[in-house]
């Protein structure tokens, strides 16, 4: 038997996709067994935590999860070094990671450790396993374009020497001003460049993580050559790990289960096949009240039925209520009783189970990549409404690269540190003109149905992925 350490990154989408991961590995070979290291957030969330308790009720076989202690001088998230901060937050687990794994290699009779496998934030974690005499792979839970972009921007800071910060802050209003990136077909507009590159703290995140993982002896990438294909081909030769693309790595055991849930799936099911629009941005996808009545107002104007996820602004979740569907004072007068029948306005979605609906035909997403990937899984064209971090590159990708997404807003953003504050407003009109085109398109909705195959086609046996995987393997199991 062959031993893994799995070490997600303490984020939802991170941890999920880094468990399925590790399932698809494990049912590829049975003498694989896989030991998770959990991370608490230094910030509190509490679908992470709902999340992590899911697990422990059911048990995976061959997969155990162990949560390590906290670090004894708990981190501060400065909002001003968030990259930096999180990064120092995993290197001080690394004592905590060197005695789990001690003990667990001193155990009588146990299995034979072959390698860590660690999220790209922890790429540090190479010098602990080189301790263990192990390699180090990388679950990249992006595509490959945005890891090609990083590359860029890494040899731009650090064989060329250049003032990026200035270069991207002096030209991000540049509407016309554009990068030519490799892992790109098209040039790369200033607008879709994450914010959190504009700073110095980002750009040092940038540097420290990928001169690890520069060290690394693979990279997983949750992504498949169908869809990618240009991006995956376009990584240089030589001094930079393998890539294995693996993808679609999701979790699709998201079925509707509580009542609520339940409501909402029956409500889909007495709608037309594919006249559904759904809107869900996750737990950062939070609007202040100027935004939720443009939202409500675009909704209305388009015509369109719809479920809405509405997650509330901290200044107004201690309602009178206390419930998710307690929406006075927050949408238009008369909006819910206008649109009775025709939309569902709800608070946290199963959005899985949303977007396997046959009633569901398009999806306004924060273009999360596991959000995509899902729409892609399931077949349902996404109208791009990016936020944060790498959100703005993958709806570039979506909507030009690929011409798989309609384009929303491409130049929005969000302070995740506080939501409420946004000045940017989404008009009416562009969200209804965004829905209307994402529910209308019928030649993006005829391409996302063909890769929906070929996304499904990947994963089976004489797939790409399928393949890639069964290298990986091979490439693990030789270090026993």
């Amino acid at each position: 038997m062959a031993k893994l350490v799995f070490i997600p990154a303490p984020a939802v989408g991170h941890v999920m996709s880094t468990i399925e991961m590790a399932k698809l590995l494990v049912n590829r070979d049975q003498r694989l067994s896989v030991n998770v290291l959990l991370i608490n957030p230094p910030i509190p969330i509490s679908a992470f935590t709902a999340y992590i308790e899911s697990l422990a009720k059911n048990p995976i076989e061959r997969i155990r999860f162990i949560e390590l202690p906290q670090v004894q001088t708990p981190l501060k998230i400065d909002p001003n070094a968030f990259l930096s901060s999180f990064y120092e937050l995993f290197k001080g687990n690394c004592q905590n990671v060197r005695n789990i794994v001690a003990d667990m290699i001193n155990q009588p009779g146990s299995t034979r450790l072959v390698g860590f496998v660690v999220d790209v934030f922890f790429a540090s974690m190479i010098d602990v396993a080189d301790e263990f005499n192990v390699p180090t792979y990388v679950f990249y839970t992006s595509n490959a374009a945005f890891l090609g972009f990083n590359l860029y921007l890494e040899t731009l800071c650090v064989d060329k020497n250049q003032d990026v910060i200035d270069q991207l802050v002096s030209n991000s209003e540049g509407e016309l001003h554009e990068l030519i990136v490799l892992s790109f077909v098209n040039p790369v507009p200033m607008k879709a460049f994450p914010t959190e590159y504009q700073t110095q703290d980002g750009l040092d995140f940038l540097v420290c993580s990928f001169r690890d993982l520069r060290k690394v002896k693979g990279v997983m990438v949750n992504t498949f050559l169908e869809l990618e294909t240009h991006a995956i081909k376009s990584f240089p030769d030589t001094n930079f790990p393998p890539e294995y693309p693996v993808g679609p790595i999701l979790n699709l055991d998201g079925v509707a289960g509580k009542a609520d849930d339940m409501d909402v799936i029956r409500w889909l099911d007495g709608q037309p096949p594919s006249s559904v629009v759904v809107l869900c941005f996750e737990s950062m996808g939070i609007f202040n009240e100027v935004q939720v009545k443009e939202i409500a107002r675009g909704l209305e104007q388009s015509g369109h039925r719809f479920v809405w996820s509405l997650r509330r602004a901290p200044s107004l979740e201690k309602s009178s209520k206390g419930l998710d569907d307690n929406y006075d004072g927050v949408l238009p007068d008369g909006f819910l009783e206008r649109t009775m029948g025709v939309g569902k306005v709800i608070g946290w979605a199963p959005q899985v189970s949303l977007l396997a609906h046959q009633a569901v035909g398009g999806f306004v997403s924060h273009c999360g990549w596991n959000s995509i990937l899902e729409s892609i899984w399931f077949g349902v064209p996404t109208a791009t409404w990016p936020m944060y971090a790498e959100q703005k590159l993958n709806a570039f990708e979506m909507v030009v690269e690929l011409g798989l997404a309609v384009d929303l807003k491409l130049n929005y953003k969000i302070d995740m540190f506080n939501p409420s504050a946004n000045t940017v407003i989404v008009t009416a009109e562009e969200i209804e003109r965004g829905i209307k085109r994402v529910m209308e398109d019928n030649k993006v909705r005829a391409k996302v149905i063909e890769m929906s195959k070929l996304s499904r086609a990947t994963m089976a046996e004489g797939g790409s992925s399928y393949a890639s995987v069964g290298y990986l393997v091979k490439e693990i199991m030789s270090n026993i």
